[in-house]
């Protein structure tokens, strides 16, 4: 296979994937091209990109690649009307998923320990949202269930794994970026709820052109 095909190639599915592909996933998709090959036109894509800033980058984020918009282009993509951002976490739901990412594996006991209070509900919207999984049972009487953070979790901060976990005040931070997800048309929204939306908006990290809620 041609480098040049090749890398077209890689392009064209980072571009429609909508979430990270890992160096496996292209392994087994280009059977003809070598570890090296692949790994020779990801870095010449990235090349690519930066060489004439483009709008887009090539990310490595949740133990793949993906392509994403540049944080430096934020402004743009908030004044643009025709986005919606995703549901942010709030403050309660944030607190225990940084308990969660920086305690894993822990219980829901231990986490309610921490924060102090109840967080059955919040648990649960961590779940449906596949921030939070179930990553087993921990071996003392009544086995509770044990909670750790998911590979959709990497994607939402925009981390590469676990090991680029900022501290904890990075963290809470983090939650002020918010990823655009769909188009949709907005010609009615005011100058005031226009103006509000934009405060709330911050860095985006989603795919490129067909950017999907992680």
């Amino acid at each position: 296979m041609e480098d040049q095909e090749l890398k077209s190639a890689i392009e064209a599915i980072l571009f429609i994937a909508g979430t990270p592909l890992s160096l496996d996933r292209f392994k087994n998709l280009f059977e003809d091209a070598t570890q090296e090959q692949i790994e020779a036109q990801l870095a010449a894509l990235r090349h690519d990109y930066d060489g004439r800033s483009a709008g887009i980058m090539l990310a490595e984020i949740a133990g793949g690649y993906q392509l994403a918009t540049r944080p430096e282009l934020a402004a743009w993509l908030r004044k643009f009307r025709s986005v919606k951002v995703s549901t942010r976490l709030s403050k309660p739901a944030l607190e225990t998923l940084a308990i969660v990412a920086y305690k894993q594996p822990i219980t829901r006991t231990e986490a309610e320990a921490i924060r102090g209070v109840n967080i059955g509900g919040i648990m649960r919207n961590l779940i449906e949202r596949r921030l939070v999984k179930i990553v087993g049972k921990k071996d003392v009487p009544g086995k509770p269930m044990l909670y750790g953070t998911t590979p959709e979790f990497l994607q939402y901060f925009g981390l590469k794994d676990l090991s680029a976990l900022p501290t904890l005040k990075e963290f809470q931070e983090l939650e002020a970026g918010e990823e655009i997800t769909e188009d949709v048309t907005e010609n009615n929204k005011s100058d005031a709820e226009e103006t509000q939306t934009a405060e709330d908006m911050a860095t985006s990290t989603t795919t490129g052109m067909n950017a999907t809620e992680g």
